[in-house]
């Protein structure tokens, strides 16, 4: 029976190397000092998504909401096997909290249509909430299994997983449709493949390439702008290579509801945590030394 699949992913900035370039005065991180990237646990999402197509049939969607140059985690999910691409772009989403964010891909899913399995990362490493899964699930009335780490049986109407409790680990059965949040632990990502680089490096949206018109042409009027990126759309549509782009009101949401006016949550405070270095002695490397070592620790009594 084949199953079609929604993964949820996030271009992220890339948290690995945080340095003082990369933190704003404020003590928030300076994405335009990061470069974007796949968020990982959504790769591993990804990854499940295209086990179940390449095991049982059907397709795989990826849904993404961000700026037009989230367009580029698209590519990256084409380049990995992805059938669909989808961009949930508009200013109107702009500082959306999880509420806000979950509503809005909510919508964005249930413009798809019919679908068998939504499956995310467990969570995004700028934010490590773990809860824009849960709570696009409630959006949707899905049942939900969070931390999973492998699908032990898919079949008929009905999905039976593994997933990590911290101590252990549970076996869940859910009826389908079903949201799946997804571990790192739960696969190894496939690579790009060479071929399919090939085939889509050059897909676009039309706000991308409104983006990009601009940048190279700034004396050039709003209109010609718009006309000229209509028509490299066009060709990019003739070519299957158009990625799919819907605002807010493509997918019915309340603008209420989205980007800061639907966000109930705020910042009350930011502090730097400063780490500064204490006393330090040093010990030598012989024989004496040691035995010092050990007697200090004894006397203080954090050894004996």
């Amino acid at each position: 029976m084949p199953y079609d699949c929604v993964v949820l992913a996030k271009q992220v900035p890339d948290t690995k190397n945080i340095t003082g370039q990369a933190m704003k005065e404020d003590g928030t991180v300076n994405r335009a000092a990061l470069p974007a990237i796949f968020n990982p646990e959504d790769l591993n999402a990804l990854e499940l998504a295209l086990s179940v197509r390449d095991a049982h049939g059907g397709s795989v969607t990826v849904v993404t909401m961000g700026p037009p140059n989230a367009a580029q985690l698209l590519r990256e999910a084409l380049f990995r096997g992805a059938d669909r691409a989808v961009l949930l772009t508009d200013r109107r989403f702009a500082a959306a909290d999880t509420l806000a964010t979950s509503y809005a891909l909510a919508c964005a899913v249930r413009q798809l249509g019919r679908f068998d399995l939504v499956v995310c990362g467990r969570q995004a490493i700028d934010g490590d909430t773990a809860q824009v899964g849960p709570q696009t699930a409630e959006k949707l009335g899905l049942p939900q299994i969070t931390y999973v780490e492998e699908i032990l049986a898919l079949g008929g109407a009905a999905v039976e997983a593994l997933r990590d409790i911290g101590q252990g680990y549970e076996v869940v059965r859910s009826g389908l449709p079903a949201l799946l949040t997804v571990t790192g632990a739960a696969n190894t990502p496939r690579p790009p493949s060479a071929k399919r680089i090939m085939q889509f490096k050059r897909a676009s949206c039309k706000s991308e390439l409104m983006g990009r018109l601009r940048n190279e042409n700034p004396d050039a009027s709003p209109e010609a702008l718009a006309e000229q990126a209509e028509a490299e759309l066009q060709a990019l549509q003739a070519r299957g290579l158009a990625l799919e782009e819907w605002n807010a009101d493509d997918v019915g949401a309340n603008p209420e509801q989205i980007g800061l006016a639907g966000s109930p949550t705020k910042v009350k405070k930011i502090e730097s945590v400063v780490l500064a270095g204490g006393d330090m002695e040093r010990i030598e490397p012989t024989e004496e030394g040691v035995r010092g070592l050990v007697q200090e620790l004894v006397e203080e009594h954090i050894l004996g």
